[in-house]
């Protein structure tokens, strides 16, 4: 299932931590892998059977179909008919944790958190190890502030033994932690998260500007210079990455940095920011 979640810029401590660098990039989980049934066990030889089109029953397959349905609506920004399609989801398959996933997200995007919370809590108790439904679970509760009890469902979703997307649970957890103001413990979330996926720009950018932040610019000059350096650089990044090399005293970098930024993104805050020359707002 295709799985692309727009977000609305994030407003944390230390000016902003998460500055939208990709606009699809997740910080909520998809609402399902695969849409496909899962897999019987062979007792015989203790291991998965082949899942095969006969194994799904077709209450579950016509729930699949609405479900997919109702995540390429939610995909296209179109959250009413995304819930209406959930609701013929569940109504074809109330035992459909995956759909209950995507109902909470889209609850969350509708600003209903009640009915939102109760959607990730079914999707759980329908299948106790889906680290989705904890992940976004978690995410909801960052957003109240519930900062305690969403850390431990990050640190729930994120030691599930088949869970593939550990690194961005990591880094959820560590901006979450950020907003908590629990620096020490950010830091050591988000190069865990980094460690398992370095490529990741959220997760670099927001190491880097707490490291910035804490006055340690040389390791902050290391992963941003890995994102200016690559596909993933923007206005913001481009304005760390300046700030940091002001403060290391490397005009040479500065400059080029600021060339990118006047010439990739005339119209920004940023480029406005370095005319001014407000390195310190």
């Amino acid at each position: 299932m295709p799985c692309a979640v727009r977000l609305s810029k994030a407003g944390p401590a230390l000016g902003g931590v998460v500055p939208l660098l990709l606009l699809c990039a997740l910080l909520q989980a998809c609402a399902g892998r695969s849409g496909t049934p899962s897999g019987g066990v062979d007792a015989a030889a203790g291991r998965q059977d082949l899942v095969t089109a006969s194994d799904e029953k077709p209450e579950r397959r016509r729930a699949r179909i609405r479900l997919e349905l109702a995540a390429s609506y939610f995909q296209d920004d179109k959250a009413t008919i995304a819930l209406d399609e959930i609701k013929q989801s569940l109504t074809a398959d109330p035992s459909y944790g995956e759909a209950y996933n995507l109902r909470g997200l889209i609850y969350m995007r509708l600003g209903d958190f009640s009915l939102a919370e109760d959607s990730f809590k079914r999707a759980v108790a329908l299948n106790p190890m889906d680290a989705d439904a904890m992940h976004n679970h978690g995410w909801l509760l960052c957003e109240q502030r519930r900062y305690a009890e969403a850390d431990a469902l990050f640190r729930r979703a994120a030691a599930q033994p088949t869970y593939g997307e550990k690194a961005k649970t990591l880094m959820t957890q560590g901006i979450c932690e950020v907003r908590a103001g629990q620096l020490a413990l950010a830091e050591q979330t988000l190069a865990e998260s980094y460690r398992l996926d370095p490529g990741n720009p959220i997760t670099g950018y927001t190491l880097a500007n707490l490291l910035f932040q804490r006055g340690e610019a040389s390791r902050a000059q290391f992963y941003m210079r890995r994102i200016n350096n690559g596909e993933y650089a923007t206005a913001d990044s481009l304005w760390l990455g300046i700030k940091i090399e002001r403060r290391l005293g490397d005009r040479v970098a500065m400059g080029q940095l600021a060339d990118q930024l006047r010439k990739r993104f005339p119209l920004s805050t940023e480029r406005a920011a370095l005319d001014r020359g407000a390195f310190d707002e």
